[in-house]
């Protein structure tokens, strides 16, 4: 008789060629035959059970703990098959009802008045720095890069970021510029740097990311015009900026919080100031966060969709100045993130375990899958205080990334990192 497990997979697995091994010993081919070939083995029946019952928490588990086991291809090879092959039609009614609720626990936590934000940074900024310095560039760049042109490689793909963002950011010397969420300070040095006598501070809840932003700013003789602080957002008063920043945070903020995010960024931004978010979207609202990533990787994050998005800028009283998205560059990001992590395994494995280097190959794997295959995207989107903060054509940003090119080829390497 078929375990419940395999009329699943089954059910699933249409089209490609996987070679399944169940608890039992039995193996099947499933699929039709085409593509590469995955081997997967299930250890015992209890982890079929639970993959069974909670596949988006359980599958993630059960590969962390060693119990679904990829023998032939990757963890990626697998979820993409399974990607590719999915519809709703899989979701029977106790795998459906396990999902409203998680969604209304995630909506029930983004709403109440108590305040995790330091915590739920620590889960993953705070991890050991040599852990990230495994697999990220020489900036320690932890958001999607901008692969433009492309083929670039991840390090120039990082700086055509930071030179697109600044582009957008109009920037004029001697100005006021706030970073929201600075992360290992690599953004801020670059403005600082790009543009004669700004000001910086940059505001992150990672104690480690604060420690390294404040020892790279002061080997770059930076720190009298690049402050890194310990500070949250939602606290900071009596302060304006010409300038606003936020890469790679406002998925964290929480959906319930999205109107006091940018009620806080009208107060903060100056008359004629211009701030520029980039932030992961999705194309329609999901109202939670996939339970693997919210349990190990990201707890109270949110991915929100554009249209979520809009209407608390609108309702803070800022004007919508450009959108732009970024189809694909996470996923070209993701898989040189990934690539680097598996080349330096032994590294990874020795800062913590198997169990945790699986556990962010499954991140990093997943994560690929969602910007190949959901559809996923990056947004940038600016916004202003009045319609004349910004020019009336998108010319500039070309032009002002020319000027940054220049500036890039006079200045000073970066200083790597050391542990």
């Amino acid at each position: 008789m078929a375990s419940g497990f395999l009329s699943i997979v089954q059910k699933i697995i249409r089209k490609g060629n996987l070679k399944l091994t169940l608890a039992n010993g039995e193996t099947h081919a499933i699929g039709d035959g085409t593509g590469d070939l995955v081997v997967v083995r299930i250890a015992d029946e209890e982890a079929e059970k639970l993959v069974r019952r909670d596949p988006t928490l359980k599958l993630g588990e059960m590969y962390m703990d060693g119990r679904f086991i990829v023998e032939q291809g990757n963890i990626y090879d697998f979820l993409s098959m399974v990607k590719q092959n999915t519809t709703n039609e899989i979701f029977d009614v106790p795998m459906a009802a396990l999902l409203v609720g998680r969604i209304a626990l995630q909506q029930l936590k983004s709403r109440l008045p108590v305040n995790h934000n330091k915590r739920n940074v620590a889960h993953h900024y705070d991890l050991s720095e040599k852990l990230f310095e495994l697999f990220l560039d020489e900036d320690w760049q932890y958001s999607c890069a901008y692969f433009d042109p492309p083929g670039i490689s991840l390090e120039e793909a990082q700086v055509a970021k930071k030179r697109h963002i600044a582009a957008k950011l109009l920037l004029e010397p001697n100005q006021r510029i706030l970073e929201i969420g600075s992360g290992w300070g690599g953004m801020g040095m670059y403005l600082a740097e790009s543009t004669k006598g700004v000001d910086v501070t940059g505001i992150t809840l990672s104690e480690e990311q604060l420690k390294i932003s404040r020892e790279r700013a002061q080997k770059r003789s930076l720190a009298d015009r690049v402050r890194f602080e310990l500070q949250d957002y939602r606290t900071m008063t009596g302060m304006k900026f010409d300038r606003i920043v936020s890469v790679g945070m406002f998925e964290h903020v929480g959906i319930g919080n999205f109107n006091n995010y940018f009620r806080k960024v009208h107060e903060l931004l100056a008359d004629d100031g211009v701030m520029l978010l980039h932030s992961i979207a999705r194309p329609k609202p999901s109202f939670a966060t996939n339970a693997f990533i919210e349990k190990y990787i990201f707890p109270q994050g949110y991915i929100p969709s554009i249209g979520e998005t809009v209407p608390a800028i609108e309702k803070a009283g800022l004007l919508i100045r450009d959108i732009e998205v970024l189809p694909l560059h996470y996923a070209y990001t993701l898989r040189r993130w990934r690539e680097r992590f598996m080349a330096r395994k032994a590294e990874a494995v020795a800062l913590y375990d198997e169990r945790f280097f699986r556990m962010w190959e499954f991140y990093l794997a997943g994560s690929e899958i969602g910007f190949r295959w959901d559809e996923l995207f990056v947004m940038q989107i600016q916004v202003s205080k009045n319609q004349y903060s910004t020019p009336d054509n998108r010319n500039y940003i070309a032009e002002n990334e020319a000027k940054l090119k220049e500036f890039e080829a006079t200045r000073p390497p970066l200083e790597k990192v050391v542990f």
